[in-house]
Formats: structure tokens, C-alpha cells, sequence
């Protein structure tokens, strides 16, 4: 079974960097939509689904700041990070202003972007991150234990995998609705790719398994879009 890509989004008027950026991340598995200034970018936004935003800030027509801005009026959560020639204090805290997740300064490496833009995507995911603290749920007769890695039956633990226990734990926060298969890809395993797609399904068996035991729980398999824990919380 195939997995979509994570779509980004891409708002650069240098044609040479707009192309390298482009050309880098499909390479690296990402379905990437490139629009050369401002107004383009707006548009190709009302048009498409995205899973990311990279903005330039200095563009013809309209600029990053307000093309962030727009977009933070209809999304709030779609992660966005900026790009700029220019390193000033005050861009990058207009950046964040608006609601940037990151910001980085050209020049910069491929590499780095990629690594920022998988850091981004696993916080936005809703995995709880270093020193939140993260508390026991009711899932159905279960008792999940998030920190400890543990399902508790009627005095019987299961002790869970790092992968089984991340992923269960973005079920239950996702309760009774949809959980993405991107965003748990990203979130989980870093990258949206066919092989990382076909592990996170081994895992979901595995989770089904360990679940059985309660006949009103169900990891329901929604096609084309990802997962939905069917749970009652006691």
C-alpha cells in the first residue's frame, strides 16, 4: 500500500534557488508545489492541500509576512518557515509574529532545511515533547501509560515498542477522529516515504493486537487519509 507525500508548498522569486529547493525535497520523497512570487503563492494555497509552507520573506507583489498572514487566517496550525537574505533581529521576530514555526537566513544548506523541516513536522504533530508531562488514559478496559510505554488489562501489563507506544499515544489524542497518515509519519518516523508507510501498517496490526481484548475498540483503516481510533474512555 502506497502512501501520499507530504506536500509543501514553496514561495521563492530566485528561480535558481526556488528550483533547487524543488528538485531537493521530491527527491527526497516530498510532493512540492513552487510558486515564483507573493500573490502566485496565495493562490496556489486557496488551491491545493498542504502539509508545509516555505516562504520567502523579500517577494515582488506581496512579501513573506503577508502571505504568512493570510495564510494564518485561514490555517492556524499548517506549519510555515521562512526564508531571508536578511539576518536582522527584527525580520526574524516579524517572522514569528505572524506565525512562522522557524526561520532561516540564506545562505544554508539543503541538508539543514530538510533537518528543520522534519524537526517542524514532528513538533506540530502532537507528540508530546521533552518535559511535558503527559498523563495515564482510559482506552476502553485499558490502561495506557504513555510514559512508561505500558497497556494495563485487569492487573496484566504489555509492555510497548517506542513505535507502538507513539502511535497509539497520537490514536488517543485523535480519539473518535481522523489521525493523518502523514502527520503520524512525520511525526514518528521523520519522512512520508512508501517504506516508512508500509511500518507504520505493520504497526497499526500490531496495536490491533494488543487491543483485542476490548470488542468495542477499533483502529479503523479510512482509505487514502490515514487512521481513527474507535474507543470509548472507560
Amino acid at each position: 500500500m502506497s502512501t501520499s507525500p507530504i506536500r509543501v508548498l514553496i514561495c521563492e522569486d530566485d528561480p535558481n534557488l526556488g528550483k533547487l529547493l524543488s528538485d531537493y525535497l521530491k527527491a527526497k520523497g516530498y510532493e512540492t508545489t513552487w510558486a515564483q512570487d507573493g500573490v502566485e503563492g496565495v493562490k496556489q494555497f486557496h488551491r491545493g492541500t498542504f502539509d508545509f509552507i516555505i516562504l520567502d520573506v523579500m517577494m515582488p507583489r506581496k512579501d513573506g509576512f503577508e502571505v504568512a498572514t493570510e495564510i494564518r487566517h485561514e490555517s492556524k496550525h499548517i506549519p510555515i518557515l521562512f526564508l531571508s537574505a536578511r539576518g536582522q533581529k527584527e525580520d526574524t521576530l516579524e517572522g514569528f509574529k505572524v506565525g512562522a514555526d522557524d526561520y532561516m537566513t540564506k545562505p544554508f544548506s539543503m541538508e539543514e532545511l530538510l533537518v528543520r523541516v522534519q524537526a517542524i513536522l514532528r513538533r506540530t504533530a502532537a507528540l508530546p515533547q521533552a518535559g511535558e508531562e503527559v498523563t495515564k488514559y482510559k482506552v476502553g478496559k485499558f490502561d495506557f501509560d504513555y510514559n512508561i510505554q505500558q497497556l494495563n488489562l485487569d492487573g496484566e501489563t504489555s509492555r510497548l515498542t517506542t513505535k507502538e507506544n507513539e502511535l497509539l499515544f497520537l490514536l488517543v489524542r485523535k480519539r473518535n477522529d481522523l489521525l493523518e497518515r502523514n502527520h503520524a509519519l512525520a511525526a514518528i518516523w521523520g519522512d512520508a516515504n512508501y517504506f516508512n508507510g508500509r511500518s507504520m501498517d505493520v504497526y497499526i496490526a500490531k496495536l490491533r493486537k494488543h487491543l483485542k481484548e476490548d470488542e468495542r475498540i477499533e483502529i479503523l483503516n479510512i482509505h487514502g487519509k490515514g487512521f481513527k481510533l474507535i474507543a470509548p474512555e472507560g
